[in-house]
């Protein structure tokens, strides 16, 4: 039997949120599963080390249009799938099954799309497994990588190692950069910290703003590193702190404490699966009523952030 999976969101939070129902469904079906799923969710990269994993089939702009859908069904057609199990309620991947030859199709309600998303996705897959499942990801990695980087990083128990989340996906979602200079210089001063900026090529002038500020010589920044690279660290890190981002979700899913700054995205969504995660949210907010239109980035409480993230750190 061959088993594919279609997961669309674009993000690496959200592939990880999908990581306990892909895992159930390669459980209850017996083999590995295939993938269709956005190269932008690195799960190439994220599920490298995980063993319910067959393949990934890319979906792009070359395919995942009208004009290329034709393409992506002779791809499809040509792997002769037996089922498929479709995170999406859209008509046209009901389409790309059928055409494609597959008999047996699990899909979301058509139009599912204001939906709180690992609630969604663990009731379609409790209902194909016939029990209930935790919402909480784990992700496995190799313990070889793992004391490699704890190595190649001199990341020590001496210290607090923590990953300080910097980046975003837009201005919006972004705690503004001396903020975080701020309370990586208090926490410092409690406790002796290294910190492990969690930022792209595109955040430079963040990441030199911090490199070259009272704390500077305290941080190692990730820009230059691939995901592969990043997760090892982040494994062997006490705490994460910073906006909602992949880095979050990833952290998460490695079993370390993060606090995800909800500035200007729906918290509960994208906190509310692990425990794991400490959502903070703009004051006057609640986990429930923050949205992608919330526009909160200057109504975080430092105070609130602060300790917090200083409980962990000492506890």
């Amino acid at each position: 039997m061959k088993v594919l999976v279609i997961q669309t969101r674009y993000g690496i939070g959200d592939m990880l949120i999908f990581l306990p129902y892909l895992r159930a469904i390669s459980q209850k079906t017996g083999v590995k599963v295939s993938m269709l799923a956005k190269e932008s969710s690195k799960a190439n990269d994220l599920f490298k080390d995980e063993n319910f994993l067959d393949e990934i089939i890319k979906l792009d702009d070359t395919n995942d249009k009208i004009l290329g859908f034709s393409k992506l069904t002779k791809e499809i057609k040509n792997k002769n799938f037996n089922k498929v199990f479709i995170f999406n309620g859209s008509i046209r991947y009901r389409l790309l099954a059928i055409f494609s030859g597959i008999k047996e199709i699990y899909q979301y309600p058509f139009f599912t799309s204001k939906d709180v998303i690992f609630q969604t996705a663990k009731v379609f897959t409790e209902n194909y497994v016939n029990k209930v499942l935790s919402s909480k990801p784990k992700l496995n990695l190799n313990p070889k990588s793992i004391d490699e980087a704890k190595n190649k990083f001199n990341i020590t128990s001496e210290v607090k190692n923590v990953v300080l989340g910097i980046s975003a996906s837009g201005p919006t979602k972004r705690w503004d950069i001396k903020n975080y200079i701020d309370l990586a210089i208090k926490l410092n001063k409690i406790q002796n910290c290294k910190f492990f900026i969690a930022a792209s090529k595109d955040d430079m002038e963040l990441i030199n703003k911090l490199k070259n500020s009272g704390i500077g010589k305290n941080c190692f920044s990730l820009e230059n590193l691939s995901i592969k690279e990043i997760l090892p660290i982040i494994k062997n890190c006490d705490l994460y702190i910073g906006n909602d981002t992949g880095f979050m979700h990833i952290s998460s899913a490695l079993g370390i404490k993060s606090i995800g700054i909800f500035t200007d995205s729906p918290a509960y969504s994208y906190s509310g699966y692990s425990d794991n995660i400490t959502a903070i949210v703009p004051v006057g907010e609640t986990l429930e009523s923050t949205t992608h239109d919330t526009l909160g980035k200057d109504k975080i409480s430092f105070e609130e952030v602060f300790e917090k993230t200083k409980k962990y750190l000492i506890n």
